[in-house]
């Protein structure tokens, strides 16, 4: 089955928002580092092997709060698709979750380990 991967505008949004960092920071190159490691490795991985990330749902949460968020997303996902997942995936110094429905991953979001948190709103 050949795999799709798409951008969503959120994790279009978190680009722009790792781009003004680095820019920030004075090193725009990183941030055209990060899409050529997109494109080059992240990519290509997802398509060939599409549960290579980490099940992000499988993991404990720490607080009430998180929980709560947990399954108002669990419940959101099996509207969408039943056997949908959610998954992360650790590159470099990126993590990005992505969802897998079908033949279809769609990358939500993406931080760099020195960005907070993320919002998939």
């Amino acid at each position: 089955m050949k795999i799709h991967v798409e951008l969503t505008a959120n994790f279009e949004r978190n680009l722009d928002a790792i781009d003004d960092f680095w820019r920030e920071c004075g090193a725009p190159h990183a941030y055209d580092e990060l899409l050529a490691e997109l494109l080059r490795t992240v990519i290509p991985n997802l398509e060939r092997h599409p549960r290579f990330g980490r099940d992000f749902l499988a993991r404990a949460c720490g607080s009430m709060q998180a929980r709560a968020g947990v399954t108002r997303l669990r419940t959101r996902l099996r509207r969408i698709d039943p056997a949908a997942e959610i998954r992360e995936y650790l590159s470099g110094d990126y993590l990005m979750l992505y969802a897998l429905t079908g033949a279809t991953i769609s990358l939500l979001a993406i931080r760099h380990h020195r960005q907070l948190s993320f919002s998939l709103s």
